[in-house]
């Protein structure tokens, strides 16, 4: 996606490997799911991550081209273009120096992020009550039910709920060495979490997607009635005592940095809390 004025960088990250939208982005209020309300000026678009069009890159004009290190085999054909920069999306305050460095932006950056630990502080005394009693998290990613995995295989999901006092729980032959891993949990596996004070599900079902309208609700409404349904998700302590949660995976897996981690822990907030 290309800004349509001032400075042309062309972005390839997790925000564009969903179609969400055919043709460019003329009105990304309406296209793009949460960012899109933050947008001032249409958006050219130049394909997904994976496989960008380069007819429209070239089209575009960039003066920057940032990637990320999934675009490591294309990175001699971008340079082409314009200077490219490919960044690990893992480290978003890395890459956000990266690029403010680039456009010359650095000051402004160093505030954004003195700003998000200053969030994180806030967070951290806002949850500190549940913490206090509520403290064991279940923190699960699924497609479905009966295609799990721990959260902590995401680390853009996963730390934000531990830097706010939570304690992850994950079975007990869990090995952390292999925490960048996805670890698949089964159903009859979730018994043996039982000691879980919250399960939060983290929900991505981004093949039936036809449109941003209603983006929340298309990607948990599958998962919310299989939980509902199963005996065995029923029959965890969690369940019973109606503290289980469904966030899309979307929020903190595609949208990691500043926005994202203001619009997580505004999703947190809005469940977690409001059933104190």
């Amino acid at each position: 996606m290309l800004p349509g004025h001032r400075g042309r960088v062309p972005r390839f990250s997790g925000v564009d490997h969903i179609a969400f939208h055919q043709g460019d982005y003329d009105k990304p209020n309406q296209q793009i799911p949460y960012l899109g309300e933050r947008i001032t000026q249409p958006l050219l678009n130049v394909g997904l991550a994976e496989s960008p069009s380069l007819e429209d890159m070239i089209r575009a004009k960039p003066d920057l081209i940032l990637g990320t290190n999934t675009n490591s085999n294309q990175y001699k054909v971008f340079s082409k273009i314009a200077p490219t920069l490919l960044l690990n999306q893992s480290d978003p305050e890395a890459s956000l120096r990266i690029i403010a460095q680039a456009v010359n932006r650095t000051e402004q950056t160093e505030q954004l992020l003195k700003a998000t630990e200053q969030q994180i502080t806030s967070a951290r005394e806002t949850f500190a009550p549940l913490v206090a009693t509520h403290p064991k998290v279940l923190l699960l990613v699924a497609t479905q039910i009966h295609e799990m995995y721990l959260g902590i295989s995401h680390e853009s999901c996963s730390s934000p709920i531990e830097a706010i006092g939570f304690q992850l729980v994950n079975p007990p032959d869990f090995n952390d060495a292999a925490a960048d891993l996805m670890a698949p949990i089964s159903l009859e596996t979730l018994p043996q979490l039982n000691d879980a004070d919250l399960v939060i599900l983290l929900s991505a079902n981004l093949s039936e997607l036809k449109s941003t309208e209603n983006f929340e609700d298309q990607q948990l409404s599958n998962l919310k009635q299989a939980w509902k349904e199963n005996a065995i998700a029923q029959s965890l302590d969690a369940s019973k005592a109606r503290r289980v949660y469904f966030i899309p995976l979307y929020l903190c897996a595609v949208l990691p940095g500043s926005i994202g981690t203001e619009l997580y822990f505004n999703e947190l907030e809005e469940q977690l809390l409001s059933t104190q």
